[in-house]
């Protein structure tokens, strides 16, 4: 080799070491190496951090633009303000600590670097200086030690990287752990799962012995039998945590947890208008046709289904490219939800919560455009008003109690719309009777 061997005097003997500067470039590594790895040790958990803090000032900045409304009409916009702040002041010091972490690492970095030339100079000196080593040796020495210690050295000069990339990485494995802990939870049959089938009996929905529980195996709706029969409008009630819409969930495949059945008929076609309708981006058409393609109905169909909710002023802007999520109010959100159920025409739909936007008379328009221009459909309603009883054939009461809710009553609406009816019409004859006497 270039740099021969080292003879150290030790107790009057001559130790010989071949190829001394190569074993000195694997210690001088291993060194280097071993600092990077101990001063740069918090690496990864910094970058963590410093990611977590910007996805929550991402996440803090996204609530606040989609709720800027609620947040001005209620005057918070200074509270806001400061959270904002906390949040970005928390980046900031995340960004702080990993500066100081890369310039500790950078020291080590950089401090080999300059050191790995000086080395294998100080090492070949005695040789030089006997004159066992030419110049010219000893430069090739410096040179072949350095291209070695380089190829040892790579950790060091790529421990930074390797650190974010590790970050990265556990930030994703995290993510997956979660997803597939979630597929899991899914298909254990430990807390027992809801079974999806056919009717055999001609009805639309049947509720076969339906229990519905938390991914926790807590009970949330107790065992329910109830079957719905083509073109009967039903509505589900009860007070504010009794299982409505968890309920409504498992009718619609949604939430796999507890036991029993959720039997449709084979051929129907189910339709959803949750309480808060999903607004895409684009042009209103596509807004109104989604979830099918915006081309499926023609605008003239489109512009007559805003017309029967009451969306006319709409119509002119049919072809409009806008932020109509925000754009729109929660009514009209709404409405526009209900002219999706006009052009879909479905054989069932579950209207959670459907109208809470809306006051008393445009739901009562909006139930019943339903009923006019849906004759067919079978309805079922989760709802706090009573109001909505005008509008259905039966209700059903779900009650909260411990251990789970539970069916109280099954109430069929139709004796007392009648008696109503009777009422109404008796006291219109005796009026009149009383005005012709007169």
């Amino acid at each position: 080799t270039i740099g021969g061997a080292l003879t150290l005097p030790i107790g009057g003997e001559n130790l010989t070491i071949p190829g001394f500067l190569v074993i000195t470039a694997v210690i001088y590594a291993a060194i280097t190496s071993t600092s990077m790895v101990v001063i740069g040790r918090h690496f990864v958990r910094l970058s963590e951090q410093k990611n977590q803090a910007e996805a929550e000032f991402r996440y803090t900045l996204t609530r606040v633009r989609e709720n800027g409304e609620s947040i001005a009409l209620l005057g918070g916009e200074e509270e806001e303000r400061s959270g904002i702040d906390r949040n970005f002041g928390h980046v900031l010091r995340q960004w702080a600590l990993l500066t100081g972490q890369h310039m500790r690492t950078a020291l080590v970095s950089q401090g080999s670097s300059l050191f790995a030339p000086v080395v294998p100079v100080l090492l070949c000196a005695p040789k030089f200086l006997e004159g066992s080593m030419s110049l010219g040796q000893v430069m090739q020495a410096a040179s072949a030690f350095a291209i070695v210690q380089g190829a040892f050295g790579w950790l060091v000069d790529n421990y930074p990287r390797l650190a974010d990339w590790n970050a990265s990485a556990r930030r994703i494995a995290s993510l997956m752990m979660s997803l597939d802990g979630l597929e899991r939870a899914e298909q254990s049959d430990a807390l027992g799962r809801i079974q999806h089938g056919e009717t055999e009996d001609g009805a639309m929905l049947s509720l076969d012995d339906l229990s519905v529980t938390l991914d926790d195996g807590t009970s949330v709706v107790k065992e329910t039998e109830v079957a719905i029969e083509p073109g009967e409008r039903v509505l589900v009630a009860g007070e504010s945590g009794s299982g409505k819409s968890t309920l409504v969930r498992a009718v619609a495949g949604l939430w796999p947890w507890g036991g029993g059945s959720v039997n449709f008929h084979a051929d129907r076609r189910l339709f959803m208008l949750p309480q808060r309708p999903y607004i895409p981006s684009g042009t209103l058409r596509r807004a109104v046709a989604y979830p099918a393609a915006a081309d499926k109905w023609t605008i003239k169909q489109i512009k007559a289904a805003l017309d029967k909710v009451g969306l006319a002023y709409l119509a002119e802007r049919i072809k409009e490219e806008a932020p109509w999520d925000q754009t729109l109010s929660g009514g009209e959100k709404q409405r526009l939800a209900f002219a999706r159920l006009l052009l879909h025409r479905p054989d069932i739909v579950v209207l959670d919560e459907a109208t809470s936007a809306l006051d008393e008379k445009s739901q009562d328009a909006m139930m019943a455009t339903v009923i006019r221009e849906l004759p067919d459909v079978t309805i079922i309603s989760v709802a706090h008003r009573a109001e909505l009883e005008a509008f259905h054939s039966r209700k059903i009461t779900l009650e909260r109690r411990e251990g789970g809710a539970k069916l109280v009553s099954d109430i069929n609406l139709v004796p007392r719309k009648r008696n109503l009816l009777k009422r109404a019409l008796w006291g219109s004859g005796s009026w009149v009777e009383r005005a012709r006497k007169e």
